[in-house]
This record gives C-alpha cells, sequence and structure tokens, in this order.
C-alpha cells in the first residue's frame, strides 16, 4: 500500500486570524524562516508523497506563485552572488509535483476533498490540512502510512484531549490494539457534545485513505455547518472496510488561531540553528524581568 498522493485543503478564509489573513492566506503566514505551508508539504515528502494536489479558492494565488520557479528572483540573486539564497528559491519549487485545484463553492472539507477524486485515482491518498503543523522525528504522514500498510485500510492521526477542546473536533470510538499506539475504529463524529462524544480522542489534520471514500462523499448529504464533513464519509466508510487511530509521537500545533501560530513560531524558533540559542536567552532574561 504505497502512498504517492496528498491532498492539502487550503481554501479556508482564516477568519481567526484576521486582518493578517485580509490579503495574505493564512497557510503562507510565516513561520520563523519558511511559511506554514512549506512545512506541510515538507512532511508530505519526507512520508514518500510524490504529487500534491492543493485545494485553493479565490484569493489563494500568492500559494501557486510560491510554489512555482522566479527566474527573475533567482537571476537577480546570482548577479549579486548569492548562490546559496538561488538554491533555497529553486529548491522550493523542487519538492514534489505541486498541482492546484480550486474549490469554487465553499462546501466543507468532504467536498474538497471529493473535488480531488480524478487527481487520486483507484490509490490510497493522504491529506494533510493546511493550518496543522506537526513537530516530531519521524513525519507524522510517515506514521500513518506504516499504520494503514501494515494493517491494510486507511488510518487518522488521533491525541487525547480535554473536554473543552473534543467538542471542537472529531471524536473516535477505540476498539481492539493493534499494534503500539495504534487502534482499530468502530465509529467517530464531528464536533460531538460532551453526550454524544465516542472518546477524548481526536483526529488532527492527517489521514490516509483508500478511494472508497470518493463515492461515499458523492452521496453524503451536508451536515453540520450545512456542509459536506470528511467525518461523515469516513463513518460510513469505516462500515465497509479497517480504519486505524494512530496516537501519533509528535506536537500538534493548530496555526489557524493566533495562540497555536504563537505556540508554533517560538517551539520553531527555538529549533532554528541561528535564532534558537539567542532567542532562549531572550526568554530567560524576559522571564527575569517580570518576575
Amino acid at each position: 500500500m504505497r502512498v504517492r498522493k496528498a491532498i492539502i485543503p487550503a481554501a479556508g478564509l482564516g477568519t481567526r486570524l484576521l486582518p493578517n489573513t485580509k490579503s495574505i492566506p493564512k497557510e503562507m503566514l510565516p513561520l520563523v524562516d519558511r511559511p506554514v505551508l512549506q512545512y506541510i508539504v515538507e512532511e508530505a515528502v519526507a512520508a514518500g508523497v510524490e504529487q500534491i494536489l492543493i485545494i485553493t479558492n479565490r484569493g489563494k494565488s500568492p500559494i501557486e506563485d510560491y510554489f512555482d520557479y522566479a527566474p527573475d528572483l533567482e537571476a537577480r540573486l546570482l548577479q549579486d552572488g548569492k548562490e546559496k539564497e538561488a538554491q533555497i528559491v529553486r529548491q522550493v519549487a523542487d519538492m514534489a509535483d505541486v498541482l492546484f485545484l480550486r474549490q469554487k463553492e465553499t462546501k466543507g472539507l468532504g467536498h474538497a476533498v471529493w473535488r480531488a477524486k480524478s487527481f487520486v485515482g483507484n490509490e490510497p491518498f493522504a491529506v494533510l490540512l493546511g493550518d496543522d503543523i506537526m513537530l516530531s522525528e519521524k513525519p507524522v504522514l510517515k506514521q500513518l502510512v506504516e499504520a494503514a500498510e501494515a494493517n491494510g485500510g486507511s488510518a487518522v492521526a488521533v491525541h487525547e484531549v480535554p473536554d473543552e477542546l473534543i467538542v471542537k473536533y472529531s471524536s473516535v470510538k477505540l476498539e481492539e490494539k493493534v499494534a503500539d499506539r495504534v487502534y482499530r475504529i468502530s465509529d467517530m463524529n464531528e464536533k460531538p457534545t460532551l453526550d454524544e462524544k465516542y472518546s477524548n480522542f481526536a483526529i488532527l489534520g492527517r489521514y490516509v485513505l483508500t478511494p472508497a471514500v470518493f463515492d461515499i462523499l458523492e452521496h453524503t448529504a451536508p451536515g453540520r455547518n450545512n456542509e459536506i464533513q470528511l467525518t461523515d464519509g469516513m463513518k460510513e466508510l469505516v462500515r465497509h472496510e479497517p480504519m486505524f487511530a494512530v496516537d501519533f509521537e509528535g506536537a500538534r500545533y493548530d496555526t489557524g488561531n493566533l495562540k497555536g501560530y504563537l505556540e508554533a513560531i517560538i517551539d520553531f524558533a527555538l529549533r532554528n540553528e541561528e535564532a534558537g540559542d539567542w532567542l532562549r536567552q531572550f526568554i530567560i532574561e524576559k522571564a527575569d524581568m517580570l518576575r
């Protein structure tokens, strides 16, 4: 079960980060030394993905420009003797075969994924949400791919979250443990009340799915918020074939909200070779001043 293709839905408006996102796609906001979306593409490539389809919307053209060649910029950098910088610019466009498709109507995540049916064809594929950043030794998507390959079926990334957060995500019903940190799923629901939740394990931004989900999504009625929910499609899929939850090793950041975005900036900056030591000392000094 080789996963060669990935979908990155990036059609959201980014209303939680206004006014920053008025003219800049939230996926293109800087996270230390590169935009948020580049980290997600790099994770997909590190997991073995060769082709990536980014689902966009109106106002997202900066994403397409970013993953394209920039011959004028490269020429100017080379002319100024900045070979390293020119190479960095070129590497962004060469990371993977990146394609784009517009979601002309905002009908939910399930609809965005269904729009990629012809791109995926009849093979398993990955979905990586465009504002969820993962920090881990082994790429989280790679952890999912390995679980799907070993057990035969789909796989989703989960972490246990408190009650105040499970109502914002999809809750999964876990059955037997099939491997270390891997469980079989028997059901799930989208943004449940505390009475409706199956568990406090929430699906967080990474999926490996079989193409059977497309026919299901095509006939899935709008659900919560009058949108076609991917969770509703997967809820039906799990009745026909195996699906597994991977309690992934690593940290997850929701960069679509201000607190998650700032947490990611600090943690990633602390790991940065150029700025990490300086920032660590800066934080210590600031903490002393606030005591």
